[in-house]
């Protein structure tokens, strides 16, 4: 069981990763060791291994910051109290 919850929490982390880039054809792999690589599938059947194995908690924070990123959302409240402190250092 625990096996399942890991490789669903690395499981997100590829969908985001797909969402982010635009491309479906990243993917992962795990071995015995529960250790995961990173893969592209580059067509025919073949895929590129992007990573070496590594353990779950490694290889989501690599996943997340691989590829574009998603700007952070700034609120029209953001923008004017960052002004405001501007203002005020002047």
């Amino acid at each position: 069981m625990r096996s399942s919850s890991r490789s669903t929490k690395a499981s997100a982390a590829i969908d985001r990763l797909k969402k982010r880039s635009g491309n479906e054809q990243y993917s992962m792999t795990m071995n015995s060791g529960a250790m995961f690589s990173l893969v592209l599938a580059t067509g025919a059947g073949e895929s590129t291994r992007l990573c070496e194995p590594m353990m779950m908690d490694e290889f989501v924070v690599f996943v997340n910051a691989y590829g574009p990123q998603t700007p952070k959302r700034v609120s029209k409240l953001d923008v004017e109290f960052s002004k405001q402190l501007t203002k005020k250092i002047d």
